[in-house]
C-alpha cells in the first residue's frame, strides 16, 4: 500500500467524507465532548493509571505469574482491572476483511496445527475467522491452539485465566461504563497505507463509538502519524494522542523519531497529547516542560512504569499519567500520591523538598535497569 505524508488541511471534514458522512454526523451530535484526561471526576489534577492491554499486557517468556494471570485484550482481563481504580484501559483495535472493529494487538495471529506454525494477518481475516482462535464461545467446540512470537521464537499463549477474543462492540457492552477507554488504533510499522484505507478503516471504529460509548471517557492513540491526525480530523469529540518511542527506536518516517518531532506533529495537527514510552522522558527530561508549555497532554508507557519508584519521579515531573502492567500494585501506589494533601509539590514523605540531583540520579539510574 503507497502512503502520502497527510497534511490536516487536506484531509476532508466529516461531512465530506464520503462512506455514510450523513449518519456520523448524527452520531456525532448525540454524545457530549471529550475527557481531559487529567482532570477526572473534578477540576483537580489527577494523576492517571491506564491498564495496559486490561489488567496488563501477557510476557509469555516472563516467570512472573502476574504477567501471565488474565489474557490480554480480553474481556476478562478489562473487568479484572475495572475492578481496581484504574482510570482507562489500553487495548489494540484492528478493523477485519468484513469490516468488524475486533481488539488483538498483534499485527499476525499464529496458530500450531500438526506440528506447524500457521500465521496469518489479522486484517485478511473476517471476524468468524478471528473468533476461530483460541477459546471458542460455542460449547465443547475447540478453536485453533494460539501461539506468539516472541524475540523471534514461538511460544505457546499459556495464561491462568483464558479468555475469548472480543470485538469493540462487545467490550462497550461487557465493561464497566465508567472505565475509560483509551483506544489504540493498530496500524502495521511496515505497511505503507493509503489515505483511503485508513480513512475507511477510522470511520469503521468511529460508528462502534459513537454509538455505543455513552457517557464513558474516551481517548484515541496511535504510532501511526497519519491515522493520528485523520482521526482528529474526523471528529474533534474525543482526545487524539500521538504514540512514540520517544527516539528510543527510529523509523524511515522522522515523525516518529524525536520528543521534538512528536511535539510538532501534535501541535501542527491540532492533537491533544503525546504518550512516550518512559526512557525516553527520562533521557530527555527538559521535553516534559517543553511539551507542557505547548498545552499538550503528557502520558507514557513502557515496562519501568511497573516500577512505584518511577511512577512517583514522573508524577513529581508532571507527567499526567501512567500505562501499566501492574496495574493493581500501582493503583495502589497512585492512590495514596493522589490523596496527599500535598499533591503536585516536590515533597517527600517529610515534608522536604526532594534535591533535584536525587531525582537526576535516580533517572539515570532506571534508564540503565
Amino acid at each position: 500500500m503507497a502512503t502520502k505524508a497527510v497534511h490536516v488541511s487536506d484531509v476532508p471534514n466529516l461531512d465530506q467524507v464520503p462512506e455514510n458522512a450523513a449518519s456520523f454526523s448524527i452520531y456525532a451530535a448525540r454524545f457530549p465532548q471529550g475527557v481531559d484526561v487529567s482532570k477526572i471526576g473534578d477540576n483537580s489534577r489527577k494523576f492517571v493509571v491506564i491498564g495496559h492491554r486490561g489488567h496488563g499486557m501477557n510476557m509469555l517468556q516472563s516467570a512472573d505469574r502476574r504477567m501471565k494471570a488474565f489474557k490480554e485484550n480480553s474481556i476478562l482481563s478489562f473487568n479484572q482491572a475495572a475492578k481496581l481504580s484504574v482510570d482507562f484501559i489500553e487495548f489494540d483495535v484492528q478493523v477485519t476483511k468484513d469490516d468488524v472493529a475486533i481488539i488483538f494487538h498483534d499485527n499476525f495471529i499464529l496458530h500450531e496445527e500438526h506440528g506447524a506454525i500457521f500465521e496469518t494477518r489479522v486484517t485478511d481475516l473476517t471476524v468468524d475467522e478471528f473468533f476461530s482462535y483460541g477459546p471458542q464461545r460455542e460449547a465443547g467446540k475447540e478453536g485453533k491452539t494460539l501461539v506468539r512470537k516472541v524475540n523471534g521464537k514461538v511460544v505457546g499463549w499459556q495464561v491462568e485465566s483464558d479468555d475469548q477474543s472480543c470485538t469493540l462492540q462487545e467490550a462497550f457492552v461487557k465493561v464497566n461504563p465508567k472505565t475509560g477507554f483509551n483506544i489504540e488504533l493498530k496500524f502495521d510499522d511496515d505497511v505503507d497505507y493509503e489515505e483511503e484505507h485508513l480513512v475507511h478503516a477510522l470511520q469503521v471504529i468511529l460508528k462502534v463509538v459513537y454509538e455505543h460509548a455513552e457517557d464513558r471517557p474516551i481517548i484515541f492513540s496511535s504510532f501511526q502519524p497519519d491515522a493520528a491526525l485523520l482521526m482528529k480530523k474526523l471528529q474533534q469529540r474525543y482526545p487524539v494522542y500521538f504514540l512514540t518511542n520517544g527516539g528510543t527506536e527510529f523509523y524511515d518516517d522522522v515523525r516518529r523519531n524525536s520528543l521534538e518531532e512528536a511535539k510538532k506533529l501534535a501541535v501542527g495537527g491540532g492533537l491533544d497529547g503525546i504518550v512516550s514510552e518512559v526512557k525516553g522522558i527520562f533521557r530527555n527530561p527538559s521535553a516534559v516542560r517543553d511539551i507542557k508549555e505547548s498545552k499538550l497532554s503528557l502520558l507514557t508507557y513502557g515496562k519501568l512504569n511497573n516500577f512505584e519508584e518511577t511512577v512517583r519521579v514522573q508524577h513529581l515531573m508532571g507527567i499526567d499519567g501512567v500505562i501499566v502492567d501492574l496495574v493493581e500494585e500501582i493503583t495502589r501506589t497512585v492512590d495514596e500520591m493522589n490523596t496527599r494533601n500535598d499533591v503536585g509539590d516536590v515533597k517527600s514523605e517529610s515534608g522536604r523538598g526532594i534535591e533535584l540531583s536525587f531525582l537526576l540520579n535516580l533517572i539515570s539510574q532506571v534508564i540503565q535497569h
